[in-house]
């Protein structure tokens, strides 16, 4: 009866709000790009139209069932908490996630404007429509619906629309603040879905990420006169062969990979090459290869950058032994005391995140996407969600979902579709009525 009842009251999306909300949510969009310095986001420009949805239904002002919080820790880069109260105590269900920056757009490069909202059909179209404000507005409308019908429900129903999620190296102003505040430690009271993920599949496993450096020091000369020189291109391409080869021995596909739908397993590979300069007949002194490890979140970053620097530490002993490239390629001179070397270096690494797939908030997504989509069909991908492993090692039972499109993922000419949003309404309606019984 609970559930039918939950289902009947919350109903469908209402299209025309969704959209109209949506629509002033992208017109912001070019004022919440994250790409600092040059770009900080202002989130309370999103903040103020989704109080403009909810506040008419508050406690505070409008009496009310919504009791909501505008948390900020930097000033215009506010979170807002909403919580729509059921009646057991400790008893909740959280949509967390839906954060109200995006990535950059330059509209030179996109065929419609990235800043404002236009239709095409059934596609929505506009820079964040996908990732993420296009959830954004979708948990507004949720959370809309709750207040003016008054659903008496079993379960506190908590959003959390968080600032600062593109840019993990900026801390102190999101769900991180939120966590360390204290201020979401009700939610391990039930799931938590983080709705920041795209396709309508519950999205089980998320890679972690160490960005690495590897500059190598050899000896600038004349290319004319190449056993004058310790060549760093030769002596970084030999190096690396040698790193990854040691790499894939050590971090083999792991056999839950399988289990989670891995794509790919773990990887380390060069993305970046730079060098000072020079002309094509000189041998530059030094290079600097850049990439990334992603690691499947069955092994842990700390292991592997220990692994990667002892990798390093060997071959810069063991130089001489390396592999050359022709009859003079050499990376030791004797007479000049001169040795190539190698200098690893890493920036902010994250450790995946593999969701519970025995918990009962993990059993409900699925349950509900079969039930609104047709088919259930959990993936993983070693993508980066870093705010997640956050919660999970925080105590939280952390799903994830979205109803966005992965193909416009932080591209150009981003868009998501109507169809897709309106099923994600009717998971989270199957999602709370579940759980009421």
């Amino acid at each position: 009866m609970a559930s039918s009842v939950v289902k009947e009251t919350l109903g469908t999306l209402n299209k025309d709000a969704y959209v109209n909300l949506l629509s002033k949510l992208i017109g912001e969009s070019r004022y919440v790009q994250n790409n600092p310095p040059e770009l900080i986001p202002q989130e309370d420009r999103v903040v103020k139209h989704v109080l403009d949805a909810l506040l008419p239904l508050s406690t505070k002002t409008g009496g009310g069932p919504l009791v909501i919080n505008h948390v900020t820790y930097f000033t215009g880069r506010g979170n807002i908490i909403v919580e729509y109260p059921g009646t057991e105590p400790g008893k909740i269900l959280s949509f967390v996630g839906m954060h109200m920056d995006v990535v950059t757009a330059n509209p030179n490069e996109w065929e419609f404007d990235p800043f404002s909202l236009s239709i095409d059909g059934e596609k929505l179209r506009g820079r964040g429509t996908t990732d993420c404000l296009g959830h954004v507005a979708l948990v507004t409308e949720l959370m809309r619906k709750l207040g003016e019908t008054k659903l008496k429900l079993k379960s506190t129903v908590i959003a959390v629309f968080i600032a600062s999620e593109e840019n993990s190296a900026i801390t102190g102003v999101g769900v991180d603040a939120l966590v360390k505040d204290g201020l979401l430690n009700k939610l391990k009271g039930g799931p938590l879905y983080w709705i920041d993920t795209a396709d309508k599949q519950p999205c089980i496993g998320t890679g972690g990420m160490i960005p690495w450096k590897l500059h190598v020091t050899g000896k600038l000369f004349h290319s004319g006169l190449p056993h004058k020189a310790i060549n760093p291109l030769e002596l970084a391409m030999e190096a690396l062969k040698v790193i990854q080869t040691r790499f894939y021995k050590d971090f083999p596909p792991h056999p839950k990979e399988q289990v989670y739908g891995f794509e790919t397993p773990s990887t380390m590979k060069p993305t970046q090459w730079s060098y000072p300069g020079g002309g094509i007949n000189q041998i530059p002194g030094e290079c600097t290869v850049s990439g990334d490890v992603r690691l499947t979140p069955f092994y842990n970053v700390t292991d592997v950058m220990k692994k990667l620097q002892e990798y390093v530490d060997d071959i810069n002993e063991n130089i001489e032994k390396l592999d050359t490239r022709g009859p003079v390629s050499k990376y030791v001179l004797p007479d000049e005391n001169i040795r190539g070397s190698l200098t690893l270096t890493f920036d902010e690494a994250t450790n995946g995140v593999a969701c519970n797939l025995d918990s009962r908030g993990f059993h409900v997504l699925c349950k509900a996407t079969e039930e609104v989509v047709g088919h259930v069909n959990p993936y993983s991908i070693t993508g980066t969600l870093p705010l997640i492993r956050e919660l999970q090692d925080e105590g939280f039972d952390v799903q994830t979902a979205g109803y966005g499109l992965m193909a416009t993922y932080h591209a150009d000419n981003e868009y998501c579709l109507l169809s897709d949003m309106c099923q994600g309404y009717q998971v989270f309606v199957s999602i709370i009525s579940q759980l009421e019984d």
